[in-house]
């Protein structure tokens, strides 16, 4: 899948290029613009079954649109919040998990499911469900706000708080604790974290839905009774 992303990182809008007779998959919601030549058709991809799981518990809608050209063209997409978008190239080997709301495009090739993620995904407050990616091909994912990546060795770890989780590798071992002591926790304004460990690819978000939330929601004008 070849990308041409603009305005980054703050307001990322990126373009895919569709070779003749190629397409790719969007997520429903985030296509901006098309070229002439370019077809969509929406679907729950994988079944209505599939489709209704990635909605009730991945966080994502119920269909997904393919986009094809029979002469070659370009489709547009852009996140629902403000940020960074970058591209992971994923091989037959390796499955990606990518938080709920962060996969936004890839080529037929990667398949998009859910993975069970017990209380460790319930208790982040993410829900009980990740995305699993699989196949060959790539993954265009957006976040809120500019997107870093690593590479954790085998045992190294390194901690994030919940709301900055994007996407890592399924070889990286994961676990959701409380950032410290209850002291931490009640009067130092920190929730749970997200602890991972190598090896494979990290990707992190620089800005959190969940803190713009709770940053919100004091300031939103109260209906009078």
């Amino acid at each position: 899948m070849r990308v041409t992303i603009q305005a980054n990182p703050a307001f990322a809008f990126g373009t895919i290029s569709i070779d003749p007779g190629g397409e790719v998959h969007v997520e429903a919601g985030a296509m901006a613009a098309y070229s002439d030549g370019v077809d969509v058709e929406t679907k729950a991809r994988g079944g209505v079954f599939a489709g209704l799981k990635r909605s009730m518990f991945g966080g994502e809608t119920f269909f997904i649109n393919t986009f094809r050209s029979q002469s070659g063209g370009t489709v547009s997409v852009a996140a629902d919040l403000p940020g960074d978008m970058t591209m992971i190239t994923m091989d037959a080997a390796h499955a990606l998990l990518v938080q709920s709301g962060s996969w936004i495009a890839s080529d037929p090739g990667v398949d998009v499911d859910t993975k069970w993620g017990g209380s460790k995904t319930f208790f982040s407050g993410k829900g009980l469900f990740l995305l699993r990616c699989t196949g060959q091909g790539d993954v265009l994912v957006g976040a809120y706000g500019g997107i870093l990546s690593m590479a954790l060795a085998p045992g190294q770890s390194y901690t994030l708080d919940t709301g900055h989780v994007v996407a890592f590798d399924e070889s990286v071992q994961f676990s959701v604790h409380k950032a410290g002591n209850w002291k931490t926790t009640v009067l130092g304004g920190e929730g749970l974290v997200t602890r991972f460990t190598g090896p494979g690819r990290l990707w992190l978000q620089t800005r959190s839905q969940d803190d713009l939330v709770n940053w919100l929601i004091p300031r939103l004008p109260k209906q009078e009774k």
